[in-house]
């Protein structure tokens, strides 16, 4: 019995990145593989050539390699770690290859550092505002643990279709939409460790058929988890937006999502401030949790404040009815989408120039 590549990549997925806190093989680290007798050699790149933990990683690499040997009842003479560095953020190194989704312009990521702040009644409303405004969008539900589009979108009595291996999008509101909500049993609860995540996720975004699209906006699961890390490595973003409520509890975990994004070399577009304030049938409004905590956030850690939406009762209503453009008969409600959607379009500009500027250009004489 001999050892395989599979079994190497097995062995590695076992050691964690001591400050990332994911295995080598999620982080996409492991660069070669080769096997020669009972000598195992290895190529790791780093994030940086002068990585601190470097002597642990290789440490843990020959331990996890060893164990793995052992438990097919062999011994090897050598196993040699070689290291490599690619300063380049994880999306920046993908800005820099070709796109598995040519025909769309902007990926937009909405994030949010923790759950139950709107993050994806925002992420609808800004795919459905867009197109309310003449853009081509698509909206692709990453939540994959708590899926909310074939709610907020009534994909209930729409049935799924695929053309060959291509998944095919469902057209509602004036965006085409995938979730993974519509593939499963809506009542089975999806416990998924991180390689399955990936998979699925990475299976939504490159086995739907969007065709041409401006914006794919793409409702991520809460946190810093992996889907934010898939999405990364995957896709050229054009920015993330961050979703919060005014509460210091939600700024404490929406600075962590900005500073999770920035590390992926994800531009940042801004903050949108959810669930801002009450209004109430009686045209009043109401600071339920402290007006304007998110807009201060964003302001201390110069990203632009994209809008506060308000509590509304309309906008439950919708949302849980499967009707978003009805959001916009209320011209209250509309008005603060509105403003959040042209300044988020606003934004996705400023940073596509940003990004086409920066840009290295090669002129052939």
């Amino acid at each position: 019995m001999t050892l395989t590549t599979a079994d190497i990549r097995d062995a590695l997925s076992t050691v964690e990145d001591p400050d990332l806190h994911k295995d080598l093989v999620t982080l996409n680290m492991v660069k070669d593989i080769r096997l020669g007798g009972d000598s195992v050699r290895v190529v790791i790149e780093l994030t940086t050539p002068a990585c601190p933990m470097k002597d642990k990683i290789r440490g843990d690499i020959e331990a996890a390699i060893a164990a793995k040997a052992a438990s097919r009842g062999l011994e090897l003479s050598l196993v040699e770690v070689d290291f490599t560095a690619d300063v380049r953020r994880p999306n920046e190194k993908v800005r820099e290859q070709s796109t598995p989704l040519p025909g769309v312009r902007h990926v937009i990521a909405v994030g949010a550092g923790k759950g139950g702040v709107g993050k994806s009644s925002v992420a609808v409303a800004l795919a459905v505002g867009l197109a309310r405004f003449g853009a081509r969008v698509g909206l692709l539900d990453g939540d994959i643990y708590g899926p909310s589009a074939p709610t907020m979108l009534g994909l209930d009595q729409i049935g799924t279709a695929a053309r060959g291996n291509m998944l095919i999008p469902f057209e509602v509101h004036g965006i085409k939409a995938m979730t993974i909500g519509k593939l499963v049993d809506p009542d089975k609860a999806l416990i998924w460790r991180g390689p399955m995540a990936h998979g699925a996720f990475k299976q939504l975004a490159v086995q739907t058929d969007w065709g041409d699209l401006d914006y794919l906006i793409v409702d991520l699961p809460p946190g810093t988890g992996d889907v934010p890390l898939t999405l990364a490595q995957l896709l050229p973003l054009t920015g993330a937006i961050i979703v919060c409520t005014p509460q210091q509890v939600a700024q404490d975990d929406a600075r962590r999502a900005v500073r999770m994004f920035q590390q992926l070399g994800v531009e940042v577009l801004g903050v949108v401030e959810n669930m801002s304030y009450f209004l109430g049938d009686d045209g009043k409004e109401y600071d339920l949790f402290g007006r304007g905590g998110a807009e201060i956030m964003a302001q201390t850690m110069g990203l632009p404040c994209l809008g506060s939406i308000p509590i509304h009762t309309d906008l439950r209503a919708n949302c849980d009815a499967g009707t978003p453009l009805k959001n916009w008969d209320n011209p209250r409600l509309a008005a603060s989408l509105d403003r959040f959607v042209q300044n988020a379009a606003s934004q996705i500009s400023i940073a596509s120039m940003q990004q086409v500027a920066a840009a290295p250009t090669l002129t052939v004489r």
